[in-house]
């Protein structure tokens, strides 16, 4: 086991107290906690690629694509045949 010194401002020395006294933990205690979180954070975060968010994200049932990207102006021209009187 080793020793550390760290210095806190004022803010985070409050907010280490709160946290003490709420907790009823010793500051190394609360200490440790901290770090152990902040290592699942950090394992996370760089485990984490963009496709991972993107399976996160609800984008509804989809399904209403009246053509694919790649021929949008064959589907533009449809759409707004279809929406013009009949002559």
């Amino acid at each position: 086991m080793s020793t550390r010194t760290v210095r806190l401002d004022d803010e985070t020395e409050k907010i280490l107290q709160q946290i003490v006294q709420t907790s009823g933990l010793s500051v190394s205690s609360v200490l440790k906690r901290g770090i152990l979180l902040l290592q699942d954070t950090v394992t996370y975060e760089a485990k984490t690629v963009p496709y991972d968010i993107y399976q996160e994200l609800d984008l509804g049932p989809g399904g209403y694509a009246i053509a694919p990207s790649t021929d949008t102006q064959r589907a533009v021209k449809e759409s707004i045949k279809g929406k013009l009187p009949e002559f």
